[in-house]
C-alpha cells in the first residue's frame, strides 16, 4: 500500500509539474504570436492571444492548434491613403496549422466581429462630416457643412450603412455610407454638393488577416457592428 501511495503521490506531482510547464509554454507562445500579429498588422494598439486546448505542448508538437483567439484593440487600416480606426476586433481562428519554424500559422476557418465608434467613422469620412447613431439598425446620421449659392448651410441626412462589392472584382466589400434623402435635391447642383460631403466607402479588408473577410454590419447607440468570416486565414508569420 505504501508503495502505491508513494506511486500516486509521485504521478500527482509530475502531472502537476506537467501542467505548469505546458500553462508557461502556452503563455510564451501567446505572447509571441501577439508580437508578431501586432508587427504584421501595424497596429496602433494592443493585440492580445490565448491558445485553447489542453495540452498545448502536444498540439504544438503536432503542428496543429485547436483554436486560437485573438483581441485587437486600436486596429488602423489604411487604403488609397485614408485611414479608418477600428476599437476592436475580436476573432477565432480554428484548426490552426502552424508554419515549420512556428512563426505563424493558417487557420481552416475564422470568424470574429469589429466596432468602429461614431467618432472613428467622423474621422474616416474625410470630408468634415459628423455622424451619429440614425435611429434604427443599419441608419447613421450625417451633419455636413455645405456651401449653397455662397452661403454655408448645414444639413442633416439619414443614410444607411451598408456592405458592397468592391469594384475590383476580387470579392471584397466596402463599408459605404449613403444619404437615403438629401433636402433641396431638386435645385440643380445641390443633391451634388451635399452627397459630397455625407457619402463616401471605406475599404477594410486590406487591414485584416488575410482570408477574414466582411460579411455583414449594422449600426446601434455603441457604434457600428461588423461580422467577418474566412478560411485559409493567415493568423500570423508570412
Amino acid at each position: 500500500m505504501r508503495a502505491l501511495r508513494i506511486v500516486v503521490i509521485i504521478g500527482v506531482v509530475l502531472g502537476a509539474i506537467f501542467a505548469g510547464l505546458d500553462r508557461w509554454a502556452a503563455g510564451y507562445a501567446e505572447n509571441q504570436l501577439a508580437d508578431k500579429i501586432q508587427a504584421r498588422q501595424g497596429l496602433a494598439g494592443s493585440s492580445e492571444v490565448e491558445i485553447r486546448g489542453f495540452p498545448f505542448l502536444t498540439q504544438a508538437l503536432s503542428h496543429e492548434l485547436d483554436r486560437v483567439d485573438l483581441k485587437l484593440r486600436g486596429v488602423e487600416v489604411v487604403a488609397e491613403g485614408r485611414k479608418t480606426r477600428l476599437s476592436e476586433l475580436d476573432a477565432s481562428f480554428r484548426s490552426v496549422k502552424l508554419n515549420s519554424d512556428y512563426s505563424g500559422g493558417t487557420a481552416e476557418r475564422a470568424e470574429g466581429t469589429g466596432r468602429i465608434t461614431y467618432a472613428d467613422l467622423t474621422a474616416a469620412s474625410q470630408t468634415g462630416a459628423t455622424l451619429t447613431y440614425g435611429g434604427a439598425p443599419g441608419k447613421v446620421k450625417v451633419s455636413a457643412a455645405v456651401d449653397v449659392l455662397g452661403k454655408t448651410v448645414t444639413h442633416s441626412v439619414v443614410s444607411t450603412i451598408s456592405l458592397v462589392d468592391a469594384p475590383d472584382g476580387k470579392g471584397g466589400k466596402l463599408v459605404r455610407v449613403h444619404a437615403d434623402e438629401v433636402p433641396g435635391a431638386g435645385i440643380p447642383g445641390v443633391e451634388k454638393l451635399i452627397r459630397k460631403k455625407t457619402d463616401f466607402e471605406r475599404n477594410l479588408e486590406v487591414g485584416m488577416p488575410a482570408g477574414l473577410h466582411l460579411s455583414a454590419l449594422t449600426s446601434d447607440e455603441a457604434g457600428v457592428h461588423l461580422t467577418l468570416g474566412g478560411s485559409n486565414v493567415v493568423v500570423a508569420g508570412s
